[in-house]
């Protein structure tokens, strides 16, 4: 009797050994963000979080706080780690290059959220198609407002991919209306600083009929700016599709967003992570379909 329970002792022990070195042997991948101080990345990383945690995977989460040194820092901090594979949703196209290039030494994989690297080689990449969002914010300007409206524009920050594809994506809008571009400058996709930005170029161009921002952050701080002048019939479109800018178009106040769905790129990203690892070909562009968020 008593050998009997001494083997039921050492079973369980085992088996607890067994689970705890399983545990321990989870790959660990990471997924380094341009900033956490946006609500469309931090959409994005906790679908990953919840994509990786079905997959069995250690998701290793570092914030780069829109900061290219520090996502540098981040890139080494994970090559010291033991890092299987990173996911890089870069602060700038450019300057990302050599955090991707110090990862292609250390022969970890590489996959690119949302915004592309200039240099490096990069596995895949996973984002929405911010040329076509741009047209598609100017064509929803246009159907509302018609051909030669008076527009403004508020820039993403400089340097980034989505930034300016979207502005170039807009751009074709303007020359096909023929709007007039009263003014284009950047809010570094900033609440606050689309609030200042817009405050000033309304001291000089009051004759706007129509806003394009880069994103909701910037398009919700125009919208106050045109609350605070009293100007209520001045058309606002943002891009994104972020939880704040649908509330703000439900609520009648923004007109349109469109919208990049952040959930599926963190989620398509940590499968894509999962196919790389087991030795899977994936594409080398990933698109994540766009949606026009209006008012029912």
């Amino acid at each position: 009797m008593k050998l009997n329970k001494l083997v039921t002792v050492l079973s369980v022990v085992t088996l607890y050994v067994a689970m705890s070195a399983n545990a321990l042997a989870k790959d660990s991948i990471a997924l380094v963000i341009s900033t956490l101080n946006n609500p469309f990345f931090v959409t994005m990383k906790d679908s990953a979080k919840k994509e990786a945690d079905k997959l069995g995977y250690n998701l290793i989460i570092l914030d780069s706080q829109d900061n290219p040194a520090k996502e540098l820092a981040n890139v080494q901090d994970l090559i010291v780690r033991g890092t299987k594979l990173m996911l890089i949703n870069p602060t700038d196209s450019d300057a990302v290059g050599n955090a991707v290039i110090m990862a292609n030494n250390a022969n970890i994989p590489v996959i690119t959220l949302d915004r592309i690297a200039n240099k490096g080689n990069v596995i895949s990449h996973i984002a929405s198609d911010n040329r076509l969002g741009g047209q598609m914010a100017g064509n929803f300007i246009a159907e509302k407002l018609g051909s030669k409206v008076k527009v403004i524009q508020l820039e993403g920050i400089s340097g980034t991919s989505a930034g300016r594809e979207r502005g170039e994506g807009f751009a074709q809008a303007v020359k096909k209306h023929q709007f007039d571009m009263l003014a284009s400058q950047p809010a570094d996709f900033d609440r606050t600083k689309g609030l200042n930005v817009m405050q000033n170029l309304l001291t000089a161009q009051p004759s706007v009929q129509a806003v394009f921002a880069q994103n909701d952050e910037m398009a919700l701080g125009a919208l106050r700016a045109l609350q605070t002048a009293g100007k209520k019939d001045v058309l606002v479109v943002g891009f994104d599709g972020t939880d704040d800018g649908i509330k703000a178009v439900e609520a009648g106040k923004l007109d349109a967003t469109i919208a990049q769905r952040p959930e599926q790129i963190g989620i398509i990203g940590i499968q894509t992570a999962d196919n790389v690892l087991k030795g899977n070909k994936v594409d080398a562009t990933i698109p994540v379909e766009l949606e026009l968020i209006i008012k029912e």
